[in-house]
């Protein structure tokens, strides 16, 4: 079986739902209780956590952008491997805004069911360079 469906949905991912805000997108994507691994505690699970997740990020960052750099899928899954951008004018988890452009390395691996929707998501990004580049912890050297 091909993997185009689920790396389209993917693709929509970032561009559709991250880099144009249309949350609506996610419900095509993601089933409702999807298991996302990355969401910070507080949130709501699933789609709905999701949403505040993007909608949190997007406020912070109003010109986040996300650029694929690689994608490559076997079976059901796929793995992303992405640089977000933006500026830093909103409150991020009780650091004020700064006003400094960021540029954010990350790899996410989705899990499709076969109707390719997304039913599991895992996420890691340098959270650390993220908090050098805001000036919140100093950089070595």
């Amino acid at each position: 079986m091909s993997t185009e469906p689920y790396t389209a949905n993917v693709r929509r991912l970032y561009h559709d739902v991250w880099n144009t805000g249309n949350l609506p997108v996610i419900d095509e994507l993601f089933v409702s209780d999807a298991a996302l691994d990355f969401l910070p505690p507080g949130l709501l699970t699933g789609t709905a956590g999701l949403k505040q997740f993007i909608t949190m990020y997007r406020t912070t960052f109003p010109d986040i952008h996300f650029t694929i750099e690689d994608m490559i899928a076997e079976g059901k899954k796929v793995v992303t491997r992405w640089i977000a951008t933006g500026t830093h004018v909103g409150s991020l988890m009780n650091i004020p805004p700064t006003g400094k452009p960021v540029s954010v390395h990350g790899i996410s691996i989705t899990h499709h069911d076969v109707s390719g929707k997304v039913v599991q998501s895992w996420s890691t990004f340098d959270q650390l360079g993220l908090l050098q580049q805001l000036g919140v912890i100093p950089t070595v050297g």
